[in-house]
């Protein structure tokens, strides 16, 4: 059951005590001093030799050090009000900001390294860093001295990084009443959203409603947080002489704004399609309109089926075994090894997460598990993001491991796709059909068209701190349901406290990290153009499919579509993701009439 399954941290140390780490931790602050020793002042003499050895001396410094960074870290996620995890967590902060003003040097004297020395970009030597020397040479326009540079981290620690760290303290803390049966319960966040699909319509209602009627109460703490984080955005993008808001987050994830205009002009185009899935819910729901409380609701005559954790686990592996079978070796893996902590609980991080473990070239999953079909496919989707972490580890140096946001939701929402097709296969009748299918368009519907309202969203709020506007919750509230109404039209009814929506998603807190949102976007319509190879191309699919997913961030995102044959900067490409998923709904409105899927 969920209530036991909690991950294994120990694997990451060779001591667990809370003192053990903080030495840990207290040792990467001194060798990222005896890194700035040795290199600083001597970057910019480098040959493409020593270039080389100095990238893979400090990728060795980070995985050195990269385990008690991470148990610190998933100690805290796993649980906010226990004290030694909150004694770990100040000390991840307070030695990774210290070290990280150690290394603040090596950032820019590389940066006018390659800036003085751009042929090194082409040099042999070098080749397997091509593409990482070409992102490092399109960030030195916004580079800033080292002292300012050390500065700004000085000042992220109680600043941004301190707001951002509220919110997701203050969430995790929260606890709710709701009559359940009769019965008073007070429930953790990560609890009472379990009731946001179930089958009774009351419950579902009465969750939301309880939720951000709640959270609205605290408006003033979550607009004081979200107003600073994106104020500071603002005056860094000036500092660092940024064209625009975004341009930090297309470096970031290495793509370009011809890309995302592109993606976001085929969303808007197509939010007459999320209309009418929306619709059709409602009518299989025997509704006039849905209510947003419906939005996740079991379908009134599908199976409501409950997965306990080894049913889950049967499942998922089955799904990746269709597709690989080392794909299911390494799904089955992070099980054997307990690296997955499922347990609901007050103190824990909300939504889920997984944080790869590069030098045990394996990763941790975090979730809620309630035991309903969503809890399943957000399994197989961090389960996806671990494989990805499994392949990439074992073909790539460290700099180019992690790749930007938008390919790193490539395996995830690939795993998805694969369960979905397991259990279509697994179901027993066309109800329950009709259930898988509109799972997957629910999931759809939300991390595509709403997540295009939260890009829409977060650009509004730039906009209106530009233009002098203040935000308060209100005005905050306001924006965030313009944004949504845009994408839902007049296909869903809302309650006046959804207003308050916007409070509980971490992504609009995240400093350092903004415009987090598209690129869930352009992944699902991404993969779900994969998908459709994959559908046509079969097994011949696949050796492309992992190579992807291998080449980490050492190819840009349009460099990866190309070797597919697809042109990302053409809205022609896009749609391809949107038909995708018009035959899921074809599927679901066929089955809906009485036909075959």
């Amino acid at each position: 059951m969920a209530d036991q399954i909690k991950w294994d941290l120990s694997q990451l140390v060779p001591e667990t005590s809370a003192d053990s780490i903080v030495a840990a931790l207290d040792k990467l602050v001194s060798d990222a001093v005896k890194f700035r020793e040795r290199y600083q002042g001597k970057i910019t003499g480098l040959d493409a030799r020593g270039v080389l050895d100095f990238l893979e001396e400090r990728d060795s410094l980070f995985v050195r050090h990269e385990g008690p960074v991470m148990f610190a870290q998933l100690l805290y996620s796993a649980d906010s009000t226990d004290p030694v995890a909150k004694r770990l967590n100040d000390a991840v902060r307070k030695a990774g900001t210290r070290a990280g003003q150690e290394m603040a040097f090596s950032d820019i004297e590389f940066g006018n390294l390659l800036k003085e020395h751009p042929e090194l970009v082409e040099d042999p030597v070098l080749s397997e860093y091509r593409h990482y020397l070409e992102k490092v040479l399109a960030r030195v326009p916004h580079l800033l001295s080292e002292s300012e540079e050390k500065l700004v981290m000085a000042k992220d620690q109680n600043g941004v990084d301190a707001w951002s760290q509220l919110q997701q303290d203050w969430l995790s803390t929260r606890m709710f009443k709701m009559t359940v049966d009769g019965e008073e319960k007070e429930l953790a966040y990560g609890e009472i959203i379990s009731y946001y699909s179930d089958p009774d319509r009351e419950k579902r209602r009465s969750a939301n409603s309880i939720v951000y009627s709640e959270l609205g109460k605290d408006d003033i703490l979550w607009s004081s947080a979200i107003r600073s984080i994106c104020s500071d955005h603002l005056h860094m993008c000036e500092w660092r002489k940024y064209s625009s808001p975004i341009e930090p987050s297309l470096l970031d994830n290495d793509v370009e704004a011809a890309a995302i205009d592109a993606l976001m002009s085929v969303m808007r185009k197509n939010a007459d399609v999320y209309r009418r899935y929306l619709r059709l819910k409602a009518r299989l729901l025997g509704l006039e309109k849905l209510g947003n409380w419906d939005l996740q609701a079991p379908l009134p005559t599908a199976p409501d089926p409950k997965y306990d954790w080894a049913k889950a686990r049967q499942t998922i592996t089955a799904a990746y075994r269709s597709f690989d079978p080392q794909f299911a070796e390494w799904a089955t893996d992070m099980y054997e090894r307990n690296h997955l902590d499922a347990e609901p609980r007050k103190g824990k991080a909300s939504g889920a997460f997984c944080s790869y473990w590069y030098a045990g070239k394996s990763a941790y999953v975090l979730q809620s598990f309630n035991g309903r079909r969503s809890d399943v496919y957000t399994q197989a989707h961090e389960l996806g993001h671990a494989i990805h972490a499994y392949l990439a580890s074992r073909a790539q140096k460290l700099s180019n491991f992690s790749a930007g946001s938008c390919i790193a939701e490539t395996g995830s929402i690939f795993g998805e796709l694969l369960l979905t097709d397991q259990l279509l296969k697994d179901a027993t009748s066309e109800e329950e059909q009709l259930a898988v299918l509109d799972t997957v368009w629910e999931e759809f519907g939300m991390a595509a068209f709403q997540v295009s309202a939260r890009y829409h969203f977060e650009q509004s709020l730039y906009d209106s701190i530009k233009a002098g506007r203040f935000l308060d919750g209100e005005t905050v509230a306001a924006l965030w349901t313009k944004a949504r109404d845009d994408v839902y039209g007049d296909a869903v009814e809302w309650l006046p406290e959804m207003k308050w929506e916007w409070t509980m998603k971490m992504h609009y807190y995240i400093p350092n990290y903004r415009f987090y949102n598209y690129p869930y976007v352009f992944a699902q319509l991404f993969v779900y153009a994969l998908y459709k190879l994959y559908q046509e191309q079969g097994a011949a699919f696949v050796p492309k499919m992992k190579a992807l997913l291998a080449a980490g961030s050492s190819r840009s995102p349009a460099q990866l579509a190309r070797e597919q044959g697809f042109d990302i900067t053409t809205e022609e490409f896009w749609q391809k993701g949107i038909d995708q998923a018009v035959v899921f709904l074809e599927r679901m409105e066929s089955l809906a009439r009485g036909g075959k899927a």
